[in-house]
């Protein structure tokens, strides 16, 4: 699948740009992705686990990210070194069932993120505002399909807009940071890994899948599959390399504020401080009762940039996986207006917006595994990647990410069945 192509120009072009402003026009397709490793539903389960367990989910946050890195730097390849989306490599190499099921899951999985990042920019525009639940779910609606239109000019414009929404939830949690007292011995100690309840298992699990999210694994391979035409292979390893550099740089930072939700949420309210219910609103309250109300504010601000940035990234990622999957398309318009409906419906019916936040993250988690097992799949065929296929060492540890996560799976729907 090709989205619109962001420059007319060559790599050779691009660079001659400057050391500086080269590589910097370079960059863009992980940002996007990193938007949705910081969308809403991060927020509501690293403030969770922050609140119910102080720093001990730390741990899976770091590790987490670091899955995300490798993650994401193996979709981005595929796209750029195939031309094809992993939705599209699917279609091409797995018989019709399969390629039905992948589509169908993946549906799924892209509602659940929808849900989740339209919520969470609702509830900021009702913390900021105090606008009705729905009004506020409507507006949030026409803000997202203004963001959507900058695609039809090229992707550079769109890329540009979701990476000053990240900006501004950097922002917002580093200065939410400074107003905190830290306890570094207890964040050191969130560092080693251990759960100690079912609870603390279930909010690992929603905390991955907050973080590793599927449907952009699907997306950062389309982004890369025309962004920049490539002549020969030479180019493409010149590509991989900033890449690389793309990914890194986006995912430590999409990590760092994951980390900043955690240690704040820890800092400030661990074991339920001035009542706090473990909810976005509950956050909102207490961090202008204990921080103040401009770190309230910036919560709330950082939400409404998440929820917004994280819900036109996740549009696009739908249109990515049906075309890619079944070869079908219908308008951003149009699935806008269809995947709206679900979380317009929870707003309406008044639905506690941070438990389906939550509950969101595990089945986001549960479709991870059936993103992740083609990417390997594909990456590590010689006859899909060509001289660009993985290292044995890249595989093993991505079929390590995989294994793991397959495993708190099972320990999650094992807790939820009362199993064992």
């Amino acid at each position: 699948m090709t989205l619109t192509r962001a420059y007319p120009e060559s790599l050779g072009q691009i660079l001659a740009r400057g050391r500086i402003r080269g590589p910097l026009r370079l960059l863009g397709p992980g940002f996007v992705a990193a938007v949705a490793y910081v969308d809403p539903g991060n927020f509501a389960t690293n403030i969770a686990g922050g609140v119910r367990y102080g720093y001990l989910l730390l741990w899976v946050i770091v590790a987490a990210n670091l899955m995300a890195v490798i993650v994401q730097y193996l979709s981005s390849k595929a796209g750029l070194v195939t031309g094809r989306s992993l939705p599209e490599l699917c279609r091409d190499r797995y018989p019709a069932a399969m390629r039905w099921f992948l589509w169908l899951q993946a549906e799924i999985v892209a509602m659940a993120t929808d849900l989740a990042e339209f919520i969470g920019a609702a509830i900021a525009l009702r913390l900021l505002f105090g606008w009705p639940a729905l009004f506020a779910g409507v507006v949030t609606a026409g803000v997202v399909m203004l963001l959507l239109g900058l695609q039809r000019r090229g992707s550079r414009g769109f890329e540009i807009a979701i990476t000053v929404c990240l900006a501004v939830i950097v922002a917002a949690f580093a200065w939410n940071l400074l107003v905190v007292d830290i306890v570094p011995a207890d964040l050191l100690r969130g560092l080693v890994p251990r759960l100690t309840d079912a609870g603390s298992v279930l909010l690992a699990v929603g905390i991955i899948g907050a973080t590793v999210m599927p449907h952009v694994v699907y997306l950062h391979s389309a982004l890369m599959t025309d962004r920049i035409p490539t002549r020969d292979p030479g180019e493409i390893r010149v590509l991989l390399h900033y890449t690389r550099l793309d990914v890194t740089l986006s995912m430590i930072i999409a990590g760092a504020v994951n980390v900043a939700m955690l240690v704040v949420a820890a800092a400030a309210f661990s074991g339920g401080a001035n009542g706090l219910d473990v909810s976005l609103d509950g956050a909102f309250v207490a961090t202008g009762a204990v921080l103040g109300t401009v770190a309230a504010t910036t919560f709330a601000i950082a939400l409404l940039a998440s929820g917004l940035a994280s819900s036109s990234v996740g549009t696009l990622a739908g249109q990515v996986v049906m075309q890619g999957f079944i070869d079908r398309r219908i308008p951003l318009g149009v699935r806008r207006i269809v995947t709206i409906a679900p979380a317009l419906l929870v707003l309406a019916i008044g639905f506690e917006p941070t438990l389906v936040l939550v509950l969101s993250q595990v089945v986001l988690s549960l479709g991870i595994p059936f993103a992740l097992i083609p990417l390997v799949h594909h990456t590590a065929s010689r006859s899909v990647m060509g001289g660009f296929v993985n290292r044995p060492s890249l595989t093993i540890t991505a079929l390590g990410i995989t294994a793991i996560v397959v495993t708190m799976n099972a320990t999650l729907l094992a807790i939820t069945f009362g199993v064992g």
